[in-house]
């Protein structure tokens, strides 16, 4: 029954407060709890041991302090000086130096000038250490938004930036056309938001298709590119069009979310391409690890019942 739940049902499921208790004050109890396959945990420590346990493998990583939908500006404040704080404890591990964000992490519902101020206090320090800096994209709502924020930096010489593009928006290859007349690297993924179908494609034909005409757009015309996707057509059809086209590995990377796809991730690796795992963590993980698994309905069976014999504990 849990596998034929619709996305729709873990947007619901992710904004529930009592659930989210719940599951804050038992899923990371034990190091096999259930959110681990997922979330690397809530404190940096726990994240660097991850990022050091990939990076072991051969593989490089970016790392990500989970949060979003900050309503005030004293939350994106303590939002902006967790990153920095982040950025520190990186620099002093000595892994590798990548991080991701979201925009209404540091403000962005609040209002637009204490977003970009927060965001810019962020690449400026990052800058200092050569960190590269993700901007994670969220729902559709916030997509203008989103670009607007990371061009007016862009053109003020934060370049030390990125972002990420969803190829299941009907709009998305406007979007890597803009993005790539800057010279700033994407990060291409399907999406795993709620879309009207006016907005997003529904059927995933249609997303693998629009993913696979973004790709090769990407591949041919834009700033090292991160191909992120789980997906082994997806892969498959990157890996053949590069080859096709004579795209050297050099030129973009492959990216995975953490916990997810082992074996794609290591045998990638293994044939010589570049491969980024995405590690998360944080106390503010539940909305993220919903989305997850709005994409993998089976395994809502087997978190419940995780959540419910971590209760009776």
């Amino acid at each position: 029954m849990f596998a034929a739940l619709p996305k729709a049902a873990f947007s619901m499921l992710a904004a529930s407060s009592s659930l989210k208790s719940l599951a804050s004050r038992y899923g990371m109890r034990k190091p096999d709890s259930f959110a681990r396959r997922f979330i690397a945990g809530e404190e940096v420590a726990e994240a660097l041991a991850a990022a050091r346990e990939v990076e072991r493998q051969g593989l490089m990583v970016t790392l990500d302090l989970l949060g979003e939908s900050v309503a005030s500006p004293d939350e994106a404040l303590a939002a902006t000086r967790g990153y920095l704080d982040v950025i520190d404890a990186i620099a002093k591990a000595g892994v590798g130096r990548n991080i991701s964000l979201k925009l209404t992490q540091l403000g962005l519902d609040v209002d637009r000038a204490t977003c970009i101020d927060n965001l810019r206090r962020i690449l400026d320090v990052a800058a200092k250490s050569e960190f590269f800096v993700r901007i994670d994209m969220e729902n559709s709502p916030y997509t203008d938004r989103t670009l607007d924020a990371f061009e007016t930096l862009w053109n003020i010489g934060c370049r030390n930036a990125g972002v990420v593009i969803q190829s299941y928006l009907r709009r998305s290859m406007a979007d890597i056309r803009r993005v790539n007349a800057l010279g700033a690297r994407i990060r291409l993924v399907k999406g795993a938001y709620r879309e009207p179908a006016a907005v997003a494609f529904q059927k995933k034909a249609e997303v693998d298709a629009a993913f696979v005409e973004q790709m090769k757009v990407l591949l041919t015309e834009g700033t090292y590119p991160a191909i992120a996707t789980h997906d082994p057509a997806m892969i498959d059809a990157t890996t053949a069009f590069a080859a096709a086209n004579g795209i050297a590995h050099a030129r973009y990377e492959f990216q995975m979310l953490y916990g997810i796809r082992r074996d794609l991730q290591a045998s990638l690796a293994a044939a010589g391409h570049p491969f980024r795992v995405y590690i998360p963590f944080g106390k503010e993980w539940f909305p993220y690890f919903m989305r997850r698994l709005g994409e993998r309905p089976a395994n809502v069976a087997f978190v419940l019942g995780s959540i419910m014999g971590e209760k009776k504990k």
